[in-house]
């Protein structure tokens, strides 16, 4: 994985540099060119609620231990904190963190001075900030502007931003290895001393110290400052009186290289589910209307059956020779997560790009279900959709279910027995309440005998007469029971569905035929030729269980039993016979 990407930092010339990499900053101290301060600048998309600033491709930055190390505070260059750079900090910040933090913002000025002999101006913004006055009318703007005193600030000298000067590059790589913690660093003992072999590349290298930080996945459990990938903080993960991320050897350069690469993939092919981000790339780029991730993730937003015709039309292409790009590309996901400042691995995947399109075809195919009303197959749910159609809330969904999941829909592997009963509760809910049915949940049930069960269970679109099982029967009799009710009475409030679909999906024997011996009451409210044909429709279900009613089901025989109940209420709301009888009898 890491050697992956290593080749996609290569591959889209992201050109990874220890010392340097993308920053965001929120806000700019605009100042003329002697170096006067004029405003606060806000950056980036302003009328965007969710607002990050304006990305600078190549910003200085300093690891963890270049900042920790040493007797004094330290901190980065030219993109800072409002608080370190202007000592824009809380009203209720105690007096050991504001000493810390001017520490910090002694460091940051030092900086400037230090490199003004290689870019001239540096030593005008040091003076400003030095000036008490000015600092305090920085403050108060900033306090105006609502900044945070966690955005990130930069400055801009007549109209220009120092940081995207290259001028200051040279002089940076000289003074990160004053700092120490750089691979050029040779100490007595830990991670400096001597070669191992890199984990990303296969080389020989001085492994760094700490890992650099991955950035997007604060809103999945990271931290809002980034999370190490190799990382370790306890003694049982080290071996051989290795220390820190030397347990998994990985040079300076390919730690840039796979951060940049991991960062790049989070921001222009990821995707949140849930608890859980996907993040995914292929070895040769995809158009976004050829991507099979983008499908799994808008399905039956276009037109009706868009997700099966898409894979059908994509399969053809590939295999007739029309798309001989496709023939040979290949697709690598991960499903990270944040946990405690350490990205979090939940799965890996990688396999060719015909063989993700046959799966996600397979996917939505299993998935397609009868349309409630009947007469059409249902749009394909999204896959969010059928993680949703487990839980009561979205919330509810842990990283590692949705993890596992999609897992299931790209490999093509058989369904959790847990997902299948979470959505069979979810079912019973919807019905007990009067709820129209969850495309989504019955499909996954359908998938679920289809993938796990295969010819013991025939599932189907539609209804199924001759389906094996005597639970799946049991489920179309409720149906019936259900039906022949409401045209007798009516709309009686909680009816027979509502009273007993529990007991009777759990224990049938007992519930089942109670409800057909009283449904003559029923019966003989109809008008003749009606109650013929409810007759007649009820002995071909039974006919059907003969004398297999059971005394129980399990979890998986309930799951077949709302699949009749459902599949025989779509048919009969497709059939325009039925409907005009039910009508005729209302009156």
């Amino acid at each position: 994985m890491l050697n992956l990407l290593v080749k996609y930092a290569e591959d889209h010339g992201l050109k990874p540099e220890p010392g340097f990499a993308p920053r965001m900053a929120k806000w700019a101290i605009a100042c003329d060119a002697q170096g006067r301060f004029l405003d606060i600048l806000a950056l980036g998309n302003t009328e965007d609620k969710k607002n990050q600033g304006q990305e600078f491709k190549k910003a200085p930055e300093l690891t963890f231990s270049q900042l920790k190390s040493g007797s004094e505070p330290r901190s980065h260059f030219l993109i800072e904190t409002a608080s370190v750079v202007a000592l824009h900090c809380k009203g209720d910040e105690e007096e050991k963190e504001l000493e810390k933090m001017r520490g910090k913002h002694d460091f940051f000025i030092r900086m400037l001075i230090n490199a003004d002999h290689v870019m001239p101006g540096l030593i005008m913004l040091a003076a400003m900030l030095e000036n008490e006055e000015i600092t305090s009318r920085i403050r108060r703007e900033m306090t105006v502007r609502k900044v945070k005193p966690t955005d990130k600030v930069t400055f801009a000298i007549n109209g220009h931003f120092p940081v995207e000067s290259l001028a200051w590059h040279d002089w940076w790589r000289a003074f990160r290895r004053t700092l120490g913690g750089t691979s050029e660093d040779k100490t007595e003992g830990g991670a400096g001393t001597g070669h191992m072999r890199c984990f990303a590349t296969g080389a020989l290298v001085t492994p760094v110290q700490t890992a650099l930080k991955i950035s997007g996945l604060a809103d999945v459990g990271g931290q809002p400052v980034g999370d190490a990938l190799v990382c370790f903080d306890k003694d049982a993960f080290t071996s051989y009186g290795l220390e820190q991320a030397a347990n998994a050897a990985v040079s300076e350069q390919a730690t840039a290289a796979y951060r940049d690469a991991l960062n790049d993939i989070l921001k222009r092919h990821s995707k949140r589910l849930a608890g859980a981000k996907i993040a995914y790339w292929f070895a040769k780029e995809v158009p976004p209307e050829d991507d099979p991730f983008a499908v799994l993730e808008t399905a039956g937003d276009a037109a009706e059956g868009h997700a099966l015709a898409w894979a059908d039309s994509m399969l053809n292409k590939i295999h007739d020779g029309s798309r001989p790009d496709m023939t040979t590309n290949r697709f690598y996901a991960l499903t990270l997560s944040g946990a405690a400042g350490r990205v979090m691995v939940r799965d890996w995947m990688e396999g060719s790009f015909d063989e993700l399109v046959t799966n996600v075809a397979a996917w939505f195919d299993d998935l397609v279900i009868a349309r409630r009303e009947g007469g059409a197959p249902a749009l394909p749910p999204k896959f969010l959709a059928v993680l949703g159609a487990c839980v009561r809330d979205l919330d509810d969904l842990h990283p590692s279910f949705v993890a596992r999941l999609w897992r299931v829909a790209v490999r093509r592997e058989s369904i959790p027995r847990e997902a299948m009963v979470q959505a069979l509760a979810r079912v019973r809910v919807d019905i007990m309440g009067d709820q129209p049915a969850n495309h989504a949940r019955m499909g996954l049930l359908k998938a679920y005998h289809l993938r796990n069960l295969k010819g013991d269970n025939p599932m189907g679109v539609y209804l199924n007469p001759d389906h094996p099982h005597p639970a799946y029967h049991c489920g179309r009799l409720m149906a019936w029971m259900a039906a022949l009710q409401r045209n007798a009475l009516g709309d009686v409030g909680a009816g027979v569905v509502q009273r007993f679909y529990a007991s009777a999906s759990a224990t049938p024997a007992l519930v089942l035929g109670r409800l057909v011996r009283t449904s003559q009451f029923h019966l003989n409210k109809l008008e003749p030729g009606l109650a013929f044909w409810y007759e007649t429709e009820i002995a071909e279900v039974w006919g059907r269980i003969k004398d297999r009613l059971p005394a129980t089901l399990t979890l998986e025989e309930q799951s077949l039993f709302a699949l009749g109940y459902y599949q025989q209420l779509a048919t009969r709301r497709a059939n325009t016979g039925v409907a005009a009888k039910e009508n005729n009898s209302n009156g």
